[in-house]
């Protein structure tokens, strides 16, 4: 279970429906031959995948989850979070690598943000007499 702290991303649930759309459609071909079934393994791990994988983002870590596993990334060790060309958020890290965060995109940057703690570079400083 999240902490009401954690900053969840996931995709469009949509994907999920269309992955349940895809097995119903799929169980008159399994059903034909018995060497068919596993044919119903595609859409079902598109489901699994769909309501697992994603990004979770709090003040220690990002957690980056997939299909059968997850990584975790602390924020010591993120140096920038940036956009590529497809507009997608990615993290560099310090030891060089770059890792894309799943289901977040360049929009969602500021509420990744937001997420550690820290305040947003381009905020303005609150200063007495303003």
């Amino acid at each position: 279970m999240s902490k009401p702290d954690t900053v969840r991303f996931r995709y469009n649930q949509a994907i999920l429906v269309a992955a349940i759309i895809a097995f119903v459609g799929a169980l008159p071909l399994a059903n034909a031959r018995n060497y068919l079934l596993p044919v119903l393994l595609v859409p079902l791990a598109v489901a699994v995948w769909a309501w697992r994988a994603g990004t979770d983002a709090d003040a220690r870590e990002l957690r980056i989850r997939a299909l059968v596993g997850q990584r975790r990334i602390g924020w010591d060790q993120v140096l920038e979070l940036t956009t590529d060309q497809r507009g997608r958020a990615v993290a560099r890290l310090d030891d060089g690598r770059q890792v894309v965060l799943p289901a977040v995109r360049g929009a969602d940057l500021p509420q990744l943000v937001a997420a550690t703690g820290q305040p947003l570079p381009d905020a303005p400083a609150d200063t007495p007499g303003q």
